[in-house]
């Protein structure tokens, strides 16, 4: 999965009331935001198919540094009133910066598998071997299938004014992220290559979370840098 960065920040998380609501403010305001920061490159929402949370968030970023960057910082300890009241009824947040430690295939599909898991401690090298240069590429040479990236977890980030609106985050695992064109290649992809036999032998055993999603809206920071953000909305004035 050629991502645009060589790390990613990952979010999946529930929505407490309107959900066209929160789509809105993540369109209209949020992604904007993201994106003006520097180091942030594309972002990505995505939306269950199968799968809990209902949603999926990904930011591309230049490094795991971005997580620390004074820049990012600043914008979570200064939420805008929309943001801050949003921030009250996300549900179950797992959120976290990871390194983009193998990928296959290029380009973004329509439909996304996700799979989040911890690799037992001692054998996280075989995992991370053996799904780089056996699983990844035979997901990306089948047919329906765009990319695939595995991602590695950074430490996890700061606490900020955001994330103590909303209560502690969850840390993110491992998580294995591809796309297809064809959404119907995901079930039987999964099913083949991610059997949970062979997961267990090569050091994944422990509990995993497999769901698929659906693309909702992307834009990349190019496309943000030639767009003036829209102005300011509360939450008063979204009723």
């Amino acid at each position: 999965m050629a991502l645009h960065g060589d790390a990613a920040m990952l979010l999946y998380f529930d929505i407490d009331g309107d959900l066209a609501d929160h789509d809105h403010w993540h369109t209209y305001e949020h992604l904007h935001e993201r994106l003006s920061i520097p180091g942030f490159l594309r972002g990505t929402r995505w939306l269950a198919r199968s799968a809990s949370p209902r949603y999926l968030v990904v930011y591309e970023v230049d490094s795991v540094a971005v997580a620390t960057s004074d820049a990012y910082l600043a914008r979570l300890n200064n939420p805008t009133p929309w943001t801050a009241a949003t921030m009250k009824r996300l549900r179950g947040m797992i959120r976290g910066f990871s390194t983009v430690v193998a990928s296959r295939g290029y380009g973004l599909g329509q439909a996304a598998l996700s799979l989040r898991f911890s690799p037992d401690a001692a054998r996280q090298g075989e995992a991370r071997d053996w799904l780089g240069t056996q699983v990844l590429p035979a997901m990306a040479a089948r047919r329906g299938i765009a990319s695939a990236c595995l991602l590695e977890p950074a430490p996890p980030p700061p606490m900020t004014r955001e994330q103590s609106i909303r209560g502690k985050d969850a840390q993110l695992p491992w998580v294995l992220l591809a796309t297809a064109y064809d959404a119907d290649a995901l079930d039987p992809t999964s099913a083949q290559l991610l059997d949970a036999g062979e997961l267990a032998r090569h050091g994944i055993s422990g509990p995993m979370e497999h769901g698929t999603y659906s693309l909702s809206y992307t834009v990349t920071a190019e496309e943000v840098a030639r767009t003036p953000p829209n102005p300011l909305k509360t939450p008063l004035e979204e009723t």
